[in-house]
């Protein structure tokens, strides 16, 4: 089964600001490109950092009457140097969180929820610029067709991954659900289709109706099983 990565779904064609454009370059380069924030790289194309809208927004904040700079004056050591930039360089946020193209869609999306950013920049071992990925991209893997995931399950999970046939295990997909019904050899299997079904890229839920015609539950609760724990793969029992 191929999991999927950050190349699968990120944004190739980049908006991108050298660290020397100046404040006017920069909003025209968002405005004109239609996006919020944008990568600032060197000359050789490596990421210095991100600037975005809420950056640029520092120097208009600080422009006003007096009685507004007054306001503005009381926590100005946290925003004066972006508030008086005149160069990427100055105004952008830096460290860039960035993600590698392999990392998986997963990753990407636990990155992006735990630094609560909507979007990252995408770069290569060199911490060169390669693209971009937004929470929107992470959301393209739901927009597979059933038939796609469908083939995937068979192909990918049933017959290569676990070699089972798949004339024993009836597989549904409708959007995005997939249904298992069928027998296969033992309960401890069972659980492992659900578990890898689940792991499938667009799959939004496992519908399990799976049967075993052996139940190895305390072999595994014995001795254990190399691809996992006995408590994560063991099917619940109908009885």
């Amino acid at each position: 089964m191929r999991q999927w990565t950050v190349v699968d779904v990120m944004t190739r064609d980049v908006i991108s600001v050298r660290r020397d454009a100046t404040y006017r370059e920069v909003v025209d380069a968002l405005v004109e490109g239609g996006v919020s924030a944008a990568p600032v790289v060197d000359a050789d194309g490596h990421v210095l950092g991100v600037v975005s809208e809420a950056d640029l927004l520092h120097k208009v904040e600080a422009v006003g009457d007096e009685r507004h700079r007054r306001v503005f004056a009381g926590r100005r050591r946290a925003v004066d140097s972006k508030a008086q930039g005149a160069v990427a360089a100055d105004l952008m946020s830096a460290p860039a969180v960035v993600v590698t193209a392999d990392a998986s869609v997963g990753a990407a999306a636990r990155r992006l929820e735990k630094e609560r950013i909507k979007r990252m920049p995408v770069v290569d071992a060199e911490r060169r610029l390669v693209g971009i990925v937004s929470r929107r991209d992470l959301l393209r893997i739901h927009t597979r067709p059933d038939a796609e995931l469908r083939t995937e399950i068979i192909d990918g999970v049933l017959r290569r991954e676990l070699w089972i046939d798949p004339a024993s295990v009836e597989v549904d997909v409708a959007d995005g659900v997939v249904t298992l019904t069928g027998t296969v050899e033992s309960r401890s299997l069972a659980g492992l289709v659900v578990e890898r079904v689940a792991e499938v890229a667009g799959v939004v839920e496992v519908v399990d109706r799976l049967g075993w015609r052996h139940d190895d539950s305390e072999t595994v609760r014995s001795h254990g099983y190399a691809f996992g724990s006995a408590d994560r793969l063991m099917r619940p029992s109908r009885n």
